[in-house]
């Protein structure tokens, strides 16, 4: 059984050894994108510049309150997250 596997392998390896790279790659991309979108100091620095946005008055106050809430959750789903990550 052993010989049989070991030929399979083999047999498949010039479509595996692509596919396997093909997966790494979008894993190290996946987690990437998850680094960026959950970095706290990232959301911190969007609410100050959205906050200077509205002294500026670049932007409604419906406009700031609507970006702040989305900003405020995401800020909750990243503290969630990362107390889940720690078994808290």
């Amino acid at each position: 059984m052993a010989l049989i596997s070991s030929l399979l392998k083999v047999a498949t390896f010039p479509v595996s050894l692509p596919l396997d790279g093909l997966l790494w790659v979008a894993e190290r991309i996946k987690d990437q994108a998850e680094a960026e979108y959950y970095d706290e100091g990232a959301v911190r620095g969007r609410l100050l510049e959205l906050e200077l946005q509205l002294d500026l008055d670049e932007i409604t106050e419906e406009e700031y309150e609507a970006a702040e809430d989305q900003l405020l959750d995401l800020l909750n789903e990243i503290r969630e997250r990362r107390a889940e990550e720690q078994g808290l």
